[in-house]
């Protein structure tokens, strides 16, 4: 369940299709938004304030919701395998589930919280920080978050500032990795340029064009794993797939209509789907599939013409810097204050409260 399958029961609750069963399947009851995340990771927002409650949403859509993962699938045969043994059949499916991240395994000390999924990030997030406020030590606490896209940047920030207001008492130290030459690649300089400066203000240490190595899990405590979205590990596993056509690195392909170039009757949208020509994980391209999506689910069931998705070109980023700030950027241009905070609020928020 993601972005784009919250259209899709929207719309089903107001126009459901006569005769067919509409089945939901995901793991947890409630779906973080993305674009809150690092709010919550800071302590600005409640955990319940940022996700979609799908077994409700389910309810309100008149559909079934089945508490499981994807397992594998046989687009031959048409069915469904799931984690918790349950077979499905279908004679369309619709896959929304999102990526995920392998953290690194080694023998550093460093405990790892990988950023993706995001569904998961909440009971190990608890954890740490259960562990922090009880935390009896004077050693300084040092968080390396690597990944120098917006989800490295935004969630060392937010993680910083909540540790350090749980406590004050204790001195918490923060470094940033990447192997890229740059912090936030493919944004506009004024956005990078502002990007350093919160980092510098927030006491981080920046190693930029540095690849991972054990040695920084040794000297770090924790490890935020924000690096690039992967597909979930049945996806990477073509005795799991039954053939459906996948990239090399596992994603689903799909065609401008969000159907699987090789099974038409899978559709594939957000993070987990490689549209025609490769784009950004970013939930504002799921969010723009999902009113697609919804639209194509139901013409065709009901034999109407179906429509072509088109990525915007430009968007609006609004990333939160955990100071009641936010840098704007679209295209070449950028700019930072609280009032690009106040935006992103007010877009978030009005976001999640229409599911």
């Amino acid at each position: 369940t993601g972005h784009a399958h919250a259209h899709v029961l929207k719309a089903w609750a107001g126009s459901p299709v006569a005769g067919t069963e509409l089945v939901v399947v995901s793991p947890h009851a409630l779906a973080p938004y993305s674009g809150m995340v690092p709010g919550w990771l800071s302590g600005t927002y409640r955990f319940e304030d940022i996700v979609i409650d799908f077994p409700r949403l389910c309810e309100r859509a008149g559909t079934r919701w089945i508490k499981a993962e994807v397992a594998g699938l046989d687009p031959q045969h048409q069915t469904l395998t799931l984690s918790n043994g349950a077979c499905l059949q279908y004679d369309y499916l619709s896959l929304n589930v999102g990526s995920t991240l392998v953290p690194p395994s080694g023998a550093f000390r460093a405990q790892i919280l990988p950023m993706r999924p995001l569904a998961d990030l909440h009971d190990r997030y608890e954890e740490l920080l259960s562990q922090w406020r009880l935390n009896a030590g004077g050693q300084p606490l040092r968080v390396t978050a690597v990944g120098g896209g917006a989800a490295g940047f935004e969630s060392l920030l937010a993680v910083l500032r909540r540790l350090r207001l749980e406590r004050p008492d204790r001195v918490v130290q923060g470094a940033l990795i990447t192997h890229s030459p740059t912090i936030l690649p493919g944004y506009p300089s004024g956005a990078q340029r502002a990007a350093l400066k919160c980092l510098q203000e927030a006491g981080v240490d920046l190693q930029l064009g540095t690849a991972w190595c054990d040695s920084i899990g040794d000297c770090s405590d924790w490890v935020l794993w924000a690096t690039g979205a992967q597909p979930h590990a049945w996806q990477r596993e073509p005795t799991l797939l039954g053939g459906l056509s996948v990239s090399e690195q596992g994603f689903v392909q799909v065609d401008s209509l969000l159907q699987s170039i090789s099974h038409p009757n899978v559709f594939a949208s957000g993070d987990c789907a490689q549209w025609v020509s490769p784009l950004p994980k970013a939930g504002v391209y799921a969010v723009r599939m999902g009113m697609v999506l919804a639209q194509n689910l139901q013409n065709v069931l009901t034999g109407g013409p179906l429509s072509a998705y088109e990525p915007q070109s430009e968007f609006l980023s609004l990333l939160a810097t955990a100071d009641g700030k936010a840098i704007a950027s679209r295209g070449r241009w950028s700019l930072s204050g609280r009032w690009a905070f106040w935006l992103k609020d007010y877009i978030d928020r009005d976001f999640v409260r229409r599911f």
